[in-house]
């Protein structure tokens, strides 16, 4: 049970646990009420896609090689759960694993569809569509530069507008834009954790941005996306969908995440300088995430 509980890496799951509460949030300022059978549901599937997502990229990373040969990993952050390698578990086992973190989620998914409408099953589908495409073959998105955008719209976008739907039964303009800062943080974790394995993934053909452009290119794609999030939080407080004082923390962010920019710059960086970059890069979505989900709240 302890293996089936951390080879899906749980330290990665707020990812999909705020963005359901933030869009959440933002359809029960427009309905007026919380469908709290709605969200526990949207929840527990999202999160076990992301499950069953990390897992069948440790399949898929073990098959090209690159996870065997990553001496650099940062654990555990990046390199993978190591479960395959370091034995605990062998590649048919997590591949299975997945399948029922999939079926899992899929139960979820269909009960929600009982709820709210067939419209469910289109976002699942979507939903657990980028999280098999971004690992597996033929599309393996992650090894095609276009791996971290399919985590943006994963993980942002896709969870923020359906969870939101799910509560109002409509998407807008407002919550499209409300989205874009969960895309943008979230994006930011990937990249910044694909630093240390650079070496690993070139060497397997897994041509991800930061193999493709080198760490300090990916690192001013870094900044412009933590701008992007500021951005956006500005231009919803313009249009009124939000309160000025909702700016604060992001613009300290932004701060933050300049900060982790100058030490990465260092060539080639320590082990224990990307360590507190994933860190706090980490607590960038974190920390976004919550103060977004407080001031959308009515």
């Amino acid at each position: 049970m302890k293996r089936v509980l951390l080879a899906p890496r749980p330290i990665f799951f707020p990812a999909s646990i705020w963005p359901v509460a933030l869009g959440t949030a933002w359809g029960v300022r427009k309905a007026g009420e919380l469908d709290a059978a709605a969200f526990a549901l949207a929840l527990a599937a999202t999160v076990f896609v992301h499950a069953a997502a990390n897992v069948i990229n440790d399949v898929y990373d073990d098959i090209s090689g690159t996870d065997a040969i990553n001496a650099k990993r940062i654990h555990p952050f990046t390199g993978g759960s190591r479960f395959i390698q370091d034995g605990l578990m062998g590649r048919t086992a997590m591949r299975r694993l997945g399948m029922i973190f999939l079926l899992v989620a899929s139960l979820f998914g269909l009960a929600l569809a009982m709820l709210k409408g067939s419209a469910v099953i289109v976002f699942g589908l979507i939903g657990m569509g980028l999280g098999i495409a971004y690992s597996a073959a033929p599309l393996q998105l992650s090894a095609r530069g276009v791996g971290e955008l399919a985590v943006g719209i994963g993980f942002g976008v896709l969870p923020v507008t359906g969870s939101a739907w799910l509560q109002s039964g409509s998407i807008g303009l407002d919550i499209l834009l409300i989205s874009l800062p969960p895309s943008f943080w979230v994006l930011n974790i990937l990249l910044i954790s694909e630093i240390p394995d650079i070496e690993a993934d070139a060497a397997v053909g897994k041509r991800t941005l930061p193999v493709r452009f080198g760490s300090h290119s990916t690192l001013s794609l870094y900044v412009a996306t933590n701008t992007f999030a500021l951005l956006a939080i500005t231009a919803a407080v313009a249009l009124g969908l939000l309160p000025a004082l909702t700016i604060a923390l992001p613009s300290l962010l932004l701060m933050v995440g300049l900060y982790v920019t100058l030490t990465v710059t260092r060539s080639p960086p320590a082990r224990s300088t990307l360590t507190f970059a994933i860190k706090a890069t980490l607590f960038i979505h974190l920390a976004g995430m919550l103060w977004l989900t407080v001031f959308a709240w009515p």
